[in-house]
């Protein structure tokens, strides 16, 4: 009889975050002094509630961060440690490339699904190979990590940790990625692979900018298992306007199990962001990170700031809301929640 599995939401309890350091083989070697900040200022949020799990292709830096870090924790009284591996990676996407977890009758289970750089648009090579590089290095402890022969992002999926999954329609349709899946194909590997029995696909929504092909972490999002908060644009001027109206209008239309609609939240979008080629950059507060007792709110030195941290604050009144400015991070076209993965309770011990 096959294993029942199950997703689980993001608030569920987490044992780390996992991180993938920049270093000066990644796209950010040019910009590596306004980006490391940013992952400092994430890795010292999240050790005030959890551990942390990093990796880092130079073995030096990886030594420094484990001492640094750790010294910060101590020193702050924290509960979190840092945990820290040498291993190569191309990048550093961890939501992405990071191992997706399921629960499972035998216990909790780590998915090692493919990656391929959403779609071949860059070298994925050693982030593809990461997870069982962490593995090897007893980064994740005695859970198993399964290999599933099929592409995909923890960015391009949400769960509400009881069956139901939230995704778009252009990113995992895509033909880059699974070429011989089609819809139906898809779905049922999703059911089972990661528990899911109800598939909500959004067929409207992007950011420009976006390398993902719409990852529904830069979209819309669980806060619950009966709210959903989403990216909406009020300005008809936005190349934005038509699109994500149309997808908030998919998001009234679906439906809960016992049929109620969905309980729903809009969060503003950002002034428009630009690098110096002219190139709007996708910035998003819908992607964002729930840890043990936090949620860590990418802002940007925006307007709207404010405006998100407060509906942050009302939607998850049960935590602390933690702002860490990821300008910096838009820049290579992602954001906060693109750059960590978080890992159930019981996996990475310190």
């Amino acid at each position: 009889m096959t294993s029942r599995r199950v997703m689980p939401a993001e608030w569920a309890p987490q044992s780390a975050v996992m991180l993938t350091w920049p270093h000066p083989g990644t796209d950010w070697a040019a910009v590596l002094d306004q980006v490391e900040p940013v992952f400092i200022a994430i890795a010292e949020a999240v050790l005030r509630f959890e551990h942390l799990l990093i990796s880092c292709e130079h073995v030096v830096r990886v030594q420094e961060l484990e001492q640094t870090l750790n010294r910060f924790a101590r020193e702050q009284g924290l509960p979190g440690r840092a945990v820290c591996v040498p291993a190569p990676a191309n990048d550093t996407w961890a939501r992405d490339h990071g191992p997706l977890a399921v629960q499972t009758d035998d216990g909790l289970t780590l998915l090692d699904f493919r990656f391929n750089a959403w779609g071949g648009k860059f070298p994925w090579e050693k982030d593809d190979a990461l997870n069982r590089h962490l593995a090897n290095a007893g980064a994740f402890g005695t859970t198993p990590l399964e290999a599933v022969d099929f592409i995909l992002e923890g960015g391009s999926v949400e769960s509400d940790g009881e069956g139901t999954l939230l995704t778009t329609s252009e990113c995992l349709l895509t033909p880059t990625r699974n070429p011989a899946h089609d819809r139906a194909a898809i779905e049922q590997l999703l059911f089972d692979q990661l528990g899911a029995d109800r598939v909500l696909w959004l067929n409207h929504g992007f950011l420009a900018g976006d390398d993902t092909d719409s990852h529904v972490d830069t979209l819309a999002r669980f806060c619950s298992p009966d709210r959903i908060c989403y990216v909406a644009c009020d300005n008809p001027e936005d190349e934005h306007y038509g699109a994500l109206s149309a997808m908030a209008e998919e998001l009234r239309e679906f439906r809960q199990r016992d049929g109620s609609p969905y309980q729903l939240t809009a969060l503003p979008l950002p002034d428009p962001i630009h690098d110096d080629e002219g190139t709007r950059l996708p910035a998003t507060y819908a992607n964002f990170l729930i840890i043990n007792g936090a949620l860590l709110l990418p802002i940007y030195g925006a307007p709207q700031d404010e405006d998100a941290i407060s509906i942050m604050a009302d939607l998850f009144p049960d935590r602390e809301i933690v702002p860490i400015n990821c300008r910096a991070l838009v820049l290579q076209h992602g954001s906060l929640h693109c750059v960590t993965m978080q890992i159930p309770e019981g996996v990475v011990a310190s």
